[in-house]
């Protein structure tokens, strides 16, 4: 289960920047590519804020689809999971975007 450790390291991050304030939320952008379950990782983020300032805060994640170009036909493709196939059957494709793993904001007081 990797939700855990990027539970861990998104929770280590946003305490270590919000020093002694309360966080409310943290919001992430995470590829559909990256293959985490949005809801394994809420699970993990609310375990691991216990007892941090970051404790009972809402967490919210974007997942922007992924998006390839196949170096055979040219074609660009949607990639909505990471087995990367075009409809031409290649599997020569050029990732462009669904990689992304980001802490985009937080809110604090």
């Amino acid at each position: 289960m990797h939700e855990l450790s990027i539970a861990r390291s998104v929770v280590s991050t946003v305490c270590e920047r919000a020093g002694d304030r309360r966080v409310h939320s943290v919001s992430l952008i995470i590829g559909a590519l990256c293959a985490v379950v949005p809801e394994s990782l809420r699970f993990c983020f609310d375990v691991v804020t216990a007892d941090t300032v970051a404790e009972g805060a809402r967490l919210d994640i974007e997942t922007p689809p992924g998006v390839g170009h196949c170096r055979d036909c040219g074609a660009d493709v949607a990639l909505p999971d990471p087995i990367l196939v075009c409809a031409c059957g290649s599997t020569d494709i050029e990732v462009r975007s669904g990689r992304e793993l980001q802490i985009v904001s937080m809110e604090v007081s």
